[in-house]
């Protein structure tokens, strides 16, 4: 079975769909000229500074817990293990592809937003809905609601996996073996605050999210800043890396065997989707529930997360890796650090935090890999409960709810090989439906757009200062 998904997944996650992902940011980018570049300024003040426009608009959360949660979702593993995966396997032209594709990926959750504010609807109990499986219904039109019932089919089986139990069964690893507590002990554990916050609803998990997100984001990158700071002389030869080596191949040095270009592309393109998520969706089922006066200040919120998450999160891993000579796994390049070559991704990062602040360094990273893997637990509940919404109705979220929560405990004690290929399949195959539905209705996000900064853009930039 496992060797069936992961040729399966050899075919989703190959050369083609990675094609159409940056192509579809590229087309994106294009159409909305270089808007993510042009208004990226003013996109942070939308979401860190409060608008008296929206007060009384309709929404269930402000935009900045609609961004805290989506962040949630999206700072995770992928960007202490992934970038780590990234550069041991494709080099340190690696991270300059991450950026690429981090950069055209703002575009694409640009659209993934605005899309999701334009078609949201509100559901029984009065809260809003959305994601692309409305944009494809109700933008597209009804024949392609077999489309819109695909990714939220497959969106409700990823949360329980890359969402969940992976993250779940990660954070027993590091437990385990960082501070000797079992995974059973560690499932009642992560069931317990699951639970108390997620029965909640959304207005607990967001609050949460707005305190939690910021608090470990900021922790691992000023622990990040102030390993590249301790090794400064580095700096200048690490970029010189990155880009050196984003166009040519690297050649095999200490224990790092060499790689071509294209390796360094494809582990940089697909580890970046990985960590921000850029055209699976998932930005678009909690956009919706954002209050704010027009579609377009949501969208413009929801891709700074993505420049969050992969120009400064994904960026100081790589640094530092880079820095202290982790990347090549015997210390090669910058640095003659001797390490064990048989370490595994996250505990290659770790090594690297500890070689220069000790202990304390690979416990930054242990407690930053729990927190990560539990705020990813957070954000993608609320993925997979509004896609299961979508396919069963309001009646039945509590099945899902419960369900979810089992998955959590099942993951701190299980082996989840078979897990993470179906998950990895899912994700795939929630991409595919999305893409298709931003490329149909690009014209829409485009006209969105123009009204916006036709209109009310002037408004909006004395109201915000």
């Amino acid at each position: 079975m496992i060797n069936i998904l992961e040729n399966i997944n050899d075919v989703l996650w190959g050369t083609p769909s990675l094609i159409l992902l940056v192509g579809t940011g590229l087309f994106l980018t294009i159409i909305l000229k270089g808007l993510q570049f042009k208004r990226l300024g003013y996109a942070f003040k939308v979401a860190f500074t409060k608008d008296k426009e929206d007060d009384g608009t309709e929404g269930d959360v402000s935009n900045f817990k609609a961004l805290m949660t989506s962040l949630a979702g999206m700072v995770g593993n992928g960007n202490i293990a992934g970038v780590a995966t990234a550069v041991t396997l494709g080099g340190p032209g690696a991270i300059f592809w991450m950026w690429i594709v981090g950069l055209v990926g703002m575009a694409t959750k640009y659209a993934e937003a605005l899309l999701a504010m334009k078609y949201r609807v509100k559901n029984e109990d009065g809260e809003y809905s959305s994601g692309p499986m409305y944009y494809i219904e109700r933008g597209i039109g009804k024949k392609w609601k077999p489309l819109a019932v695909a990714f939220a089919f497959f969106g409700a089986f990823a949360a329980l996996g890359i969402g969940n139990s992976v993250q779940s069964n990660t954070i027993a690893d590091v437990m385990e073996n960082s501070f000797s507590i079992n995974g059973l002990t560690t499932g009642i554990i992560l069931v317990i605050f699951t639970s108390l916050i997620i029965f909640g609803g959304l207005q607990r998990i967001s609050s949460v999210a707005s305190v939690f997100v910021p608090i470990m984001a900021l922790l691992y990158i000023g622990a990040s800043l102030l390993i590249i700071g301790l090794n400064y002389d580095k700096i200048i030869p690490a970029f010189e890396l990155i880009f050196t080596y984003a166009f040519n191949p690297v050649s095999a040095v200490g224990g790092f065997s060499g790689v071509v270009v294209s390796e360094a592309i494809r582990n940089g393109v697909s580890k970046g989707i990985f960590s921000n998520e850029a055209g699976l969706g998932t930005v678009a089922l909690i956009a919706g529930n954002a209050k704010t006066s027009h579609p377009v200040k949501q969208a413009l919120v929801a891709m700074t997360g993505t420049f969050i998450v992969t120009i400064i999160v994904c960026t100081m891993t790589g640094m530092v890796l880079l820095v202290t000579g982790f990347w090549d796994t015997t210390g090669g390049l910058l640095s003659g650090v001797s390490h064990d070559a048989s370490l595994e991704a996250g505990a290659l990062t770790s090594a690297a935090f500890g070689s220069t602040l000790g202990n304390i360094g690979e416990y930054v990273v242990s407690i930053s890999v729990v927190f990560f893997g539990f705020s990813t637990i957070l954000g993608w509940y609320v993925y997979g409960i509004k896609c299961f919404e979508y396919l069963f109705g309001l009646k039945y979220v509590s099945i899902y709810r419960t369900i979810y929560i089992g998955a959590t405990f099942i993951g701190t004690i299980a082996q989840l090989t078979t897990v993470w290929a179906f998950a990895d399949m899912a994700n795939a195959l929630m991409m595919i439906p999305n893409l298709i539905g931003l490329l149909l209705l690009y014209k829409v996000v485009a006209s969105e757009t123009n009204d916006y900064f036709s209109n009310f853009y002037k408004q909006s930039t004395k109201n915000i200062g």
